[in-house]
């Protein structure tokens, strides 16, 4: 939905800084999270990021008050709101909250649900607000409907507005783009950015997808098993992944395993530096990305051929049996290229866009 016709824009606020220090959370034995430490700046928009159960929806949940921590604390704007201090409840906290569900009341209307966190307010004033808030994701026009006529996006949009109506300073969204289609789903992450920066929210997303991680957030948080991993800039986690499975998230990679032999590592590649730390004998990955490899006609770079090839719309993925390399490499190339099954080839590779990283447990990762 283009902004020029949602109507007026959002009411801006007062955005506050966000910060964790040295989080945790137990259940019994078990830590869901271990020592998190983040600091969100006024106004900055950041995304948690990482596998189910590792954490995210509980320090957003402690975030906003619905839990409690069990070790260190939580402050907005420098005050605490959560640690062995003080425990401010949700609705001081001036946050707002929008869940994968969207938690909609079917009882109420849609004018009804937006105005239901402004009952401080006289009725016509809140109503006054909540209308000015749906005419801005565009669904004035269904303000006496109930939920169940609205359509998935229709639906996301009053959650929506339903949490940025009260104005919080700090907005909280869990996964909430995971119930709609794709096409939906580019479009409602565009138009809930916008009204994010409209409206100059601190805002915490949680999702496990890298690309509307990307996408969305000024920062990215990368949590595992309870920990943060690495806070940065898409750019640096796509260019400096801190561990290889970080690196798996934001890349399509072939991963190939060598012995480190006196802090370096033989590949048809060329000689490569090992990881510091390494010693000879231990196993190290070289990571090849599938968009970082250059193919063109034999004779130019490695030998190799073209083993099999399939068609992903504007791009194609070669299998390509390359001279030193066991199993063949994965490459997408523009699909105009045209390369056919059977074809020799020549690939080169930039050997200061590999990674290199420890091999991985799986079984701990």
């Amino acid at each position: 939905m283009p902004a020029q016709q949602a109507g007026t824009r959002a009411a801006a606020l007062f955005a506050a800084r966000l910060t964790f220090e040295g989080v945790e959370r137990r259940y019994g034995d078990f830590f869901a999270l271990h020592h998190v430490d983040l600091d969100i700046a006024a106004g900055e928009v950041v995304c948690l990021l990482g596998p189910s159960g590792c954490g995210k929806t509980t320090l957003l949940r402690i975030a906003s008050g619905i839990e409690k921590p069990s070790g260190g604390r939580v402050l907005i704007n420098d005050r605490e709101v959560a640690g062995p201090n003080a425990f401010v409840p949700p609705e001081r906290r001036s946050v707002g909250l929008m869940f994968q569900d969207f938690a909609l009341f079917p009882h109420l209307t849609i004018l009804q649900n937006v105005a239901f966190g402004l009952k401080r307010m006289p009725l016509e004033e809140a109503r006054r607000e909540a209308l000015a808030v749906l005419t801005r994701v565009g669904l004035q026009k269904l303000a006496e409907q109930y939920p169940h006529t609205l359509s998935g996006g229709q639906q996301q949009r009053v959650a929506l507005a339903r949490a940025i109506v009260p104005r919080p300073s700090v907005m909280m969204m869990d996964e909430p783009f995971s119930g709609l289609d794709v096409q939906l789903r580019d479009e409602m992450q565009e138009e809930t950015l916008a009204l994010l920066r409209e409206t100059r929210a601190t805002s915490l997303i949680v999702t496990h997808h890298p690309e509307e991680a990307m996408r969305l957030g000024d920062r990215i948080a990368v949590l595992r098993a309870g920990r943060v991993v690495q806070f940065d800039k898409a750019e640096t986690l796509y260019d400096h992944p801190r561990d290889l499975l970080v690196a798996r998230m934001f890349s399509e990679i072939n991963e190939v395993t060598y012995k480190v032999l006196d802090g370096s590592i033989e590949t048809p590649l060329g000689r490569l530096a090992a990881p510091k730390g390494m010693n000879s004998g231990e196993l190290a990955v070289v990571c090849i990305r599938e968009r970082g490899v250059e193919v063109s006609a034999s004779g130019q770079g490695l030998p190799g051929r073209v083993l099999h090839v399939r068609f992903l719309g504007d791009i194609d993925l070669l299998e390509i049996g390359v001279q030193g390399f066991e199993a063949p490499l994965r490459v997408r190339t523009p699909h105009y290229a045209k390369w056919m099954k059977g074809a020799e080839v020549g690939i080169e590779v930039d050997p200061a866009r590999l990674l290199v990283f420890p091999a991985v447990n799986e079984g701990s990762a």
